[in-house]
C-alpha cells in the first residue's frame, strides 16, 4: 500500500484517529495553536473596508469546542466592517481525518433566543440553519473547494454555495475560512422530497433519499459499517486485493430515523441497479442500467471528478440521491481539498491518469471505487453523450479562460483583503510539507501558480483522453 493512502479498521475508531494523528504530526512542523498576530495586522487601516473579507466572530464564553455535541455560543458577522448579523449558535468541530490538522473546521447551526434551530440568511446565502466553516490547511491555495463548487453550479449542478471569510474565536484570530452551506435536503440545497417516518408504502416510499460513500464520522450507531447505519454492495470493487467492500451510508433519512421499510426499498433499488449494470444486457434501455439512473448526473459527476483528478473521487465524500418517483442520481460533489494536484499518493498529483482507475494503482486502500464507472464507459450510449457534454463545457463553463478567470478573482480578493498575509502569519505552513502535499511552494503566489499550471496540463491531457474513449 502507498504510504500516503490510509487503510484503517473502521471498527477501531480510537486507533484510527491515533494513527492519523501520528502520521500527520510526523509530516508537519508547525505549532498546534495559531501563531499570535497583532490586532493592527488584521485590521490594517490601509485596506479599504470594501476590500476586506467578511469576518465571523464566535464567542463560546470560554467553553472548548469539541467534536460532538455542539456547544452553545454566539456569532457576530461583519461585512465591510459593518455588523450584518448577530445571534446564538451551536458549534462543534467537524470532519474525519482533517480533524488532525491544528486548523479546525466547524459545523454550526443558528439558533433563536431559546436555543431552537433558526433559519437565517447569512452572507447573502439562502436562509437555513446548518452551516460549515471549512478550514483550508493542506490546500495552501485556499481555493480548491470553492473553485470546484463554483464550477459545478456553473454547470447547473447544485454544490454548496461558498465564500471566503476570516474567523476569530474567543478573540483568537484563526485565519481564512470558507463559509459554506452544509449539504442537506432543502428547497435551496438538495431539492428532493422530504421522506417522513410514516411513509412506508407505495409511491411515498420512493423518495427522497440521500446516500453517501464515505468514512464513518460522528454518530453512526454501533461499531464500523453495520446494518443500522449502512448497507453493503453485493459487488466487490475492481482490483480489490484484501476483501474490500462498498458501503452506502444512510444520510437522509439518517441512520437514527430511517425505517426498516425505507432501508429495504433503497437498498433493493441500488442492488437492482447494480445487478442490471453488471448483466450482459447492461445497456438495454429497459433491462439495463438506463432504467435506474439519471445518466446526465453521472456524466457531470464524472467530468467534475476527472478534471480535478480528485484522489478521493467516487470513493469518499460521494453523495447520491433518489427523489420521489425519480431515478438514482450522482451528487452533489463534496470535499475536493485533495484534488487539483494536492495529493502525493496513488497518482493524485498527476495530470495524465484517470481518477476512476484509482483501484488499479492502490488496490490495498480500504476505500475503493465501485465498478460502476468502468462498466458505464463500456457503453457507447454513455460515452457519446459524455463526449458531447465535455466538449460543450470546454467551449464555455470549463474553458481554460473561464477557470483561470475564477482563480484570478479569488487570488485578487484574498490578496487585496490582506487575508493571505494574516492567514499565513497565523498558520506558518508555506514552504513546509503538510500531508499530503505533492507541491510545496514557498509563497501563496507559488501555490496559486502551481494550481493554474496543473489545471492547464490536466485539461490538455483530458481533452485527448476523453476524445479517445471508444464509442
Amino acid at each position: 500500500m502507498n504510504s500516503g493512502s490510509f487503510r484503517v479498521n473502521t471498527k477501531l475508531p480510537f486507533l484510527t484517529l491515533l494513527f492519523l494523528s501520528l502520521l500527520i504530526s510526523s509530516c508537519q512542523s508547525d505549532n498546534l495553536d495559531p501563531d499570535p498576530i497583532e490586532e493592527d495586522q488584521i485590521e490594517d487601516p490601509q485596506i479599504a473596508p470594501e476590500d476586506k473579507l467578511p469576518h465571523v466572530f464566535v464567542n463560546t464564553n470560554g467553553r472548548t469546542i469539541v467534536d460532538e455535541p455542539k456547544i452553545d455560543g454566539e456569532i457576530r458577522i461583519t461585512e465591510e466592517e459593518v455588523e450584518t448579523y448577530s445571534g446564538r449558535i451551536g458549534i462543534e468541530i467537524r470532519g474525519a481525518s482533517s480533524q488532525m490538522f491544528p486548523k479546525k473546521s466547524y459545523g454550526m447551526e443558528t439558533r433563536d433566543e431559546v436555543n431552537e434551530d433558526l433559519d437565517v440568511a447569512l452572507l447573502g446565502l439562502p436562509e437555513e440553519e446548518d452551516w460549515i466553516l471549512y478550514a483550508p490547511y493542506s490546500d495552501k491555495s485556499l481555493m480548491r473547494n470553492i473553485l470546484i463548487y463554483d464550477l459545478s453550479r456553473d454547470m447547473n449542478r447544485y454544490a454548496s454555495r461558498s465564500l471566503f471569510v476570516e474567523l476569530t474565536i474567543n478573540d483568537v484570530y484563526k485565519g481564512v475560512y470558507v463559509f459554506m452551506e452544509k449539504l442537506k435536503r432543502d428547497a435551496e440545497r438538495i431539492a428532493i422530497n422530504k421522506l417522513n417516518d410514516d411513509e412506508n408504502t407505495g409511491e411515498d416510499l420512493t423518495g427522497g433519499y440521500i446516500l453517501k460513500i464515505d468514512k464513518l464520522a460522528g454518530t453512526n450507531l454501533g461499531d464500523g459499517y453495520n446494518d443500522l447505519n449502512s448497507f453493503t454492495s453485493a459487488y466487490a470493487p475492481p482490483s480489490a486485493s484484501i476483501g474490500q467492500e462498498i458501503h452506502f451510508l444512510y444520510e437522509e433519512p439518517d441512520a437514527e430515523d430511517i425505517t426498516t421499510e425505507q432501508k429495504t426499498y433503497i437498498s433493493t433499488y441500488v442492488n437492482t441497479f447494480e445487478t442490471a449494470l453488471a448483466s450482459d444486457e447492461f445497456a438495454d434501455l429497459v433491462l439495463g442500467y438506463p432504467a435506474y439512473i439519471d445518466i446526465e448526473s453521472f456524466i457531470d459527476f464524472f467530468i467534475l471528478t476527472e478534471i480535478s483528478n480528485n484522489v478521493d473521487g467516487y470513493r469518499l465524500s460521494t453523495f447520491m440521491t433518489k427523489d420521489k418517483n425519480g431515478k438514482f442520481e450522482m451528487g452533489p460533489i463534496w470535499d475536493f481539498n485533495l484534488a487539483f494536484g494536492n495529493a502525493d499518493y496513488c497518482s493524485g498529483g498527476e495530470t495524465n491518469v484517470w481518477a476512476y482507475k484509482f483501484n488499479e494503482r492502490c488496490s490495498e486502500d480500504f476505500w475503493l471505487i465501485p465498478f460502476w464507472w468502468e462498466r458505464l464507459l463500456e457503453d457507447p450510449a454513455f460515452v457519446g453523450p459524455l463526449k458531447a457534454r465535455y466538449q460543450a463545457l470546454r467551449a464555455g463553463e470549463l474553458s481554460d479562460a473561464q477557470i483561470m478567470s475564477r482563480i484570478n478573482t479569488y487570488d485578487e480578493k484574498l490578496t487585496s483583503s490582506g487575508s493571505v498575509y494574516t492567514n499565513f502569519t497565523t498558520w506558518n505552513v508555506l514552504g513546509i510539507y503538510v500531508w499530503p502535499n505533492r507541491f510545496v511552494g514557498t509563497s501563496h503566489d507559488e501555490e496559486v501558480t502551481y494550481l493554474r499550471d496543473w489545471i492547464s496540463d490536466r485539461l490538455l491531457w483530458l481533452d485527448s483522453a476523453i476524445e479517445g474513449l471508444p464509442n
